[in-house]
């Protein structure tokens, strides 16, 4: 476990940071401040904090300030002015031996351009922070072989890294900065250099491996649709000011100003937006439920199509007014003779562009449902239109609300008595 937390933490570049501070904390900006003290505002007044197992993307344009603000994590960087603390421990507190520790022992790095020593092989390079740390021969050989197989890389132990391709010598940086089991995995710009095929492996590999090991990783990228992939949140900085942080949904549908707005502008959210994002959870008829109180509940909800669960709220299929009434005429007890299960269902992570055919096929609502089974809520072909389009009100998301025709109404039926 490893939570981060950083407090109006400042950065300023030059030979009297601490004079040209109280500039910058007066809202100077960083224009002028450069053009009036030849000083380099870095970072200004960040406060946020990232979660343990999470992973925290910092994204912006080129001299926003990301590449520092992740050096000032570990202290490649020295802040001006702040506060960093890992678990509760202020690591501007510590002295030098102390820090060299804290790199060493729970913290990992992937640079930009793979940072590998030439002159020693795949297996040399993925167990040197092992060799660092005073670990035995044996014991690293066989760490190191475990990450160059996990990265995919098998069989290559033994080659230099200018016999590899880029996306391969990457492969060796993230191998290198997993083989110490680090709580922390700090990524700078690490995929940019790669050609975009390679680039979508790389990022492939690093939702793969954090699904397994759920480290803390603080990624740095300028890549938009990276940060959106492969961020639980992302912050996004603007001449080294903190503009905006959340998931990418909350970037992406409610962005905090203009800047954000022009950044999100051309976004595909059929790739950001998931079916948990805008599925509506409505009233869930239990198996047991009679016909005509199924039918009122439908009427009172002013929908044609209900969801039917069992005792324990797992998901066994939808029920029509129609079909409702017919079991009310036959004297039906429950719905266990009239629930059918043709409607499609999905887990809630599954992305739009991954509902679009099954939206356009479907004469039913999706239903979206947990690992379990459990009903967690339903989406109409008109909310996952409403949502491509952009618009923040659903105002037709009701279930069979626009089912190819096979809508009813309870006046139709009379079923509602």
């Amino acid at each position: 476990m490893a939570k981060i937390d950083v407090k109006n933490l400042y950065k300023i570049f030059g030979p009297r940071p601490h004079e040209v501070l109280k500039h910058a904390k007066k809202g100077a900006p960083k224009d002028e401040i450069l053009t009036k003290t030849g000083h380099t505002v870095g970072l200004t007044d960040i406060s946020l904090s990232i979660e343990a197992q999470e992973t925290f993307v910092v994204m912006g344009l080129s001299g926003c300030g990301k590449s520092t603000f992740i050096r000032c994590i570990n202290r490649l960087i020295e802040p001006t002015a702040g506060e960093i603390s890992i678990d509760g421990r202020d690591v501007l507190a510590l002295n030098k031996s102390a820090v060299k520790a804290l790199r060493r022992e729970k913290m990992g790095m992937v640079f930009q351009r793979f940072a590998l020593f030439p002159h020693k092989t795949v297996l040399q390079n993925v167990a040197y922070g092992l060799n660092v740390q005073g670990v035995a021969k044996d014991e690293r050989q066989e760490r190191a072989l475990h990450w160059i197989n996990a990265v995919g890389l098998d069989g290559y132990e033994h080659a230099r890294p200018n016999q590899l391709s880029g996306g391969m010598q990457q492969r060796v940086g993230l191998a290198r900065a997993l083989c110490t089991d680090p709580e922390i995995l700090l990524m700078d710009e690490a995929f940019s250099a790669l050609d975009p095929l390679i680039r979508r492996e790389m990022q492939d590999e690093l939702i793969r491996l954090q699904k397994e090991l759920h480290k803390t990783i603080i990624f740095i990228t300028h890549d938009l649709d990276e940060a959106l992939r492969l961020g639980d949140r992302v912050a996004i900085l603007k001449d080294g000011r903190l503009i905006q942080v959340g998931t990418p949904i909350e970037i992406v549908t409610n962005p905090a100003d203009d800047y954000v707005r022009a950044f999100v502008r051309d976004v595909n959210r059929a790739r950001v937006l998931t079916a948990k994002s805008i599925m509506e959870k409505t009233e869930t008829l239990p198996i047991h439920t009679s016909p005509r109180e199924a039918a009122k509940i439908m009427t009172l909800q002013h929908r044609a199509l209900g969801v039917v669960v069992d005792n324990d709220h797992r998901y066994r299929g939808i029920v029509s007014m129609a079909e409702a009434s017919a079991a009310i005429k036959r004297g039906e007890n429950d719905l266990q003779g009239v629930v059918k299960e043709r409607a499609p269902t999905i887990g809630p992570d599954t992305y739009l562009t991954d509902l679009l055919s099954l939206s356009a096929d479907s004469a039913e609502p999706i239903v979206v449902l947990d690992d379990s089974d459990l009903y967690l809520g339903t989406l109409s072909r008109s909310a996952v239109l409403t949502a491509l389009a952009g618009k923040s009100d659903i105002d037709d998301n009701h279930i069979g609300s626009d089912s190819k025709g096979l809508v009813e109404t309870p006046e139709d039926t009379g079923a509602a008595g």
